[in-house]
């Protein structure tokens, strides 16, 4: 049997080998994934590409407001760093009122619209660790289909039932909930992969009609939406009919944590319950610090929102008139969705030749045969980095044909379904 071997050659002698892996674990390697090394992707790592060359667009990063680096916050983590030579490092329920991390956890909730909130390791983390505890073996978790696998694997920890519904379809979400009964219904505002905007209002009135709670993962919308950032629920005035808002903190706010609500009520159940939250260490001082002066830059980053949103917009058209299909999505997330993973690899390089640097997502990130280029645009991209994505788009359409990709297929069926 072949073995996927790492690039990495270890310096060690061979009397320091591993010992042979079991037979049942090389048998599942070789099934999931080692015919896929070799004859999708050809011997490479498909989410590795090529170092980006200099001058090259990065299009491949979440920090969508441009703050990393921002002087306020390097200021923060490096008095942090000096100062604070006492912190003990300890999981986060040990820490007392007076800790900074709580001091935070009121600053989020308060600009969020929300009465308290909780700071985790990760967005994962914090996924997994409120759907633990909201749900269990006799709550339904009614999940979009996109909805990020923290989610999923949040409903499975909880050892809840879990049901898919269609994505951004309110009426199956209803008829779902008519079939298994009132639980937890689970969206995102903006999707991960493709950029689509939750239609949230029409989710939270089908949810409030059975009973139902409601979580919003606000990931790519705290900082990009809202006023002031604050995200998409809040935008729409539903922050007071969702249960729950989660984030991870690892995109507007370019750090290394995340973040939930719950009402306050809540706070000694979700500590001595929330197995992540119990069995993680707390935050650092430093990135504690450094996320609390984020949250004064974002709230104060209204030109930064104009400009994504301006950037977001117009290259969106610019792709749409280039044949790129993109429908799928509104918002600073674009999907190049090419369909299988040898196609987004070939997409993926061509642009790399270019100087068009984006991220590969494919299964488990998507559906198995959806793998795509996911470009992520960020508030700082000048006029001449814009027209250089724009230039490259038309120049590689003829080559790639993104109008014979399978989800270009797809679209036009269902339109000349709906003219029939």
């Amino acid at each position: 049997m072949d073995v996927v071997e790492s690039p990495v050659k270890s310096t060690l002698p061979a009397s320091c080998a591993d010992p042979a892996l079991p037979a049942g674990l090389r048998n599942r390697i070789e099934r999931e994934f080692s015919s896929r090394w070799r004859e999708q992707w050809g011997g490479k790592f498909v989410l590795h590409g090529r170092p980006a060359r200099p001058g090259a667009v990065r299009l491949d990063g979440n920090d969508y407001l441009s703050v990393t680096g921002h002087p306020d916050i390097v200021q923060a983590q490096v008095s942090a760093l000096r100062e604070d030579t006492e912190a003990v490092v300890q999981s986060g329920v040990f820490l007392l009122d007076g800790h900074p991390a709580h001091a935070f956890e009121n600053a989020m909730a308060d600009w969020i619209g929300k009465q308290d909130g909780f700071l985790c390791q990760s967005g994962y983390a914090a996924n997994m660790g409120l759907l633990q505890i909201i749900a269990d073996e006799q709550t339904p978790v009614y999940l979009d289909s996109l909805a990020h696998m923290s989610l999923w694997e949040g409903a499975r920890a909880a050892k809840a039932p879990a049901h898919a519904f269609r994505h951004n379809d309110p009426a199956h979400l209803e008829r779902m909930l008519l079939a298994h009964g009132p639980g937890a219904v689970v969206v995102d505002s903006v999707y991960s992969t493709t950029g689509a905007l939750c239609p949230l209002r029409e989710i939270v009135e089908v949810a409030e009609r059975h009973g139902s709670s409601i979580v919003v993962d606000e990931s790519h919308s705290l900082g990009t939406h809202g006023p002031h950032g604050a995200g998409l629920c809040a935008q729409l005035g539903l922050t007071q009919r969702v249960h729950f808002i989660t984030a991870s903190l690892a995109k507007a706010f370019a750090g290394r944590a995340g973040f939930f609500t719950a009402p306050p009520s809540m706070r000694f159940y979700v500590l001595i319950s929330s197995f992540p939250n119990i069995f993680s260490s707390s935050l650092l001082p430093h990135e504690i610090a450094g996320l609390a002066a984020t949250l004064g830059v974002i709230r104060a980053g209204d030109d930064a929102r104009r400009r994504l949103h301006a950037t977001t917009a117009r290259l969106r058209a610019s792709l749409t008139d280039a044949g790129y299909p993109i429908h799928q999505g509104t918002e600073q997330i674009i999907a190049l969705e090419a369909g299988t993973e040898p196609a987004a690899m070939v997409l993926r390089d061509t642009l790399e030749d270019r100087g068009v640097v984006g991220s590969i997502f494919c299964a488990p990130a998507t559906s198995r045969n959806r793998a795509m280029v996911r470009l992520t645009l960020n508030a700082s991209l000048t006029e001449a980095e814009i027209g250089h994505v724009e230039a490259v788009a038309r120049e590689v359409a003829p080559i790639l044909k993104p109008w014979d990709w399978p989800i270009a297929r797809r679209n036009r069926a269902a339109v000349d379904r709906i003219a029939a």
